[in-house]
């Protein structure tokens, strides 16, 4: 099967290089608009769509990013695989600043965002115990080559914009969490219900203030450990070469088999209609 690989870009990045024929498209969907135009192209003659998270010169907030608009728009363009490229705090020694880590698991902290495509007139519930794709995992590690990549993590998911206080970052150690980010969710729980293949690769852009000497998240840091590792970022983003069998061994893509919960002749009719792109296989 041809994968279209979706690329999501996080805090400072905002563009990918190396696209051929690129061209940013304007896609309309039944949730709003998404944070911006996305650039399709093919990459090493993978056919990839681009999208930065923020809307370029990063005009949204974690709170006010359109995901399920994201999600839906990826979804509309015939992407398979979604590779998700953040940037994060540390709550591990060591992860350093500069290094990579791949997310497996994820904690909810946030409360002001739409989760979910689904809701009154077609409930729906899918599995989330394993919420990214192993398979397309294993291609990210393998295209970052000599970077330092943390194969497993568990990321907390905060509602922000403001960074945690020294409490909670010590509790969020305490619940196993190994790096804090603001945009992980509802990111991910979309991308599965819309039965999209997703993996977060995540940049530690400082230790979280915890950490004796990062007692105060500075965003000038950030930005700094940002831009130096943005080419780090663009470099597994060309490497990356995904194949991918007819169905994933995962289930990411079908999660939604037996997720609908409402009787078809309960369904609202209009709720339906929205759920065209990202629910049509089972609809």
């Amino acid at each position: 099967m041809q994968p279209k690989i979706g690329v999501i870009g996080g805090s400072g990045i905002y563009q990918i290089e190396g696209v051929q024929d690129p061209e940013w498209i304007t896609v309309e969907t039944p949730w709003g608009p998404p944070s911006d135009a996305i650039l399709n192209g093919t990459l090493n003659g993978t056919p990839m769509a681009f999208l930065p998270r923020h809307g370029r010169g990063h005009v949204h907030s974690p709170s006010s990013v359109p995901y399920r608009a994201n999600i839906d728009a990826l979804k509309r363009l015939g992407v398979t695989d979604i590779l998700a490229v953040s940037a994060v705090g540390s709550l591990r020694d060591e992860m350093k600043p500069g290094d990579f880590v791949l997310v497996d698991q994820f904690i909810d902290r946030t409360y002001a965002r739409e989760a979910s495509f689904f809701g009154p007139g077609c409930a729906a519930h899918v599995a989330f115990a394993h919420p990214t794709c192993a398979r397309l995992g294993q291609s990210v590690i393998q295209a970052a080559g000599s970077l330092t990549v943390h194969p497993k993590a568990t990321y907390i998911a905060i509602e922000g914009p403001q960074f945690s206080t020294l409490a909670e970052s010590s509790l969020y150690r305490q619940w196993g969490a190994d790096v804090i980010g603001m945009t992980g969710l509802p990111e991910a729980k979309l991308a599965r219900e819309a039965e999209i293949c997703y993996a977060s690769l995540a940049m530690v852009t400082d230790y979280d203030c915890w950490h004796p000497g990062h007692d105060a998240v500075d965003v000038a840091q950030v930005i700094a450990t940002l831009t130096a590792n943005a080419g780090n970022a663009h470099s597994v983003v060309a490497n990356l070469r995904v194949t991918r069998p007819d169905s994933c061994p995962c289930g990411c893509d079908r999660a939604l088999t037996y997720a609908i919960m409402t009787a078809p002749e309960k369904r609202d009719a209009d709720l339906v209609a929205r759920l065209n792109a990202v629910a049509g296989r089972v609809l």
